[in-house]
């Protein structure tokens, strides 16, 4: 992908002089500032709320799980027709 490069960028700025005139651009060039500032402060609040899922949050019952697989442990029996003798 391309960038637009200094001439481009100096054509658009002309197109836009003429559509708005030299009174509005200062008011546009305002309103896409604050836009872009709100959009990057929501884009870096969805990150950080993103980081915060990703990260494990220590509690007591992390342990539970491995104490529920060793109370399922069941010992063969002897008499088991299934186990080779």
């Amino acid at each position: 992908m391309q960038s637009i490069g200094v001439p481009g960028l100096i054509l658009i700025l002309l197109v836009a002089l003429i559509l708005f005139g030299p009174k509005k651009l200062p008011e546009l060039g305002r309103a896409f500032g604050r836009t872009l500032r709100e959009f990057k402060e929501g884009t870096r609040e969805l990150l950080k709320e993103e980081d915060d899922d990703d990260k494990p949050k220590p509690n007591a019952s992390a342990a539970a799980p491995s104490a529920v697989v060793e109370a399922e442990r069941v010992e063969p029996k002897k008499d088991d027709k299934r186990l080779p003798e």
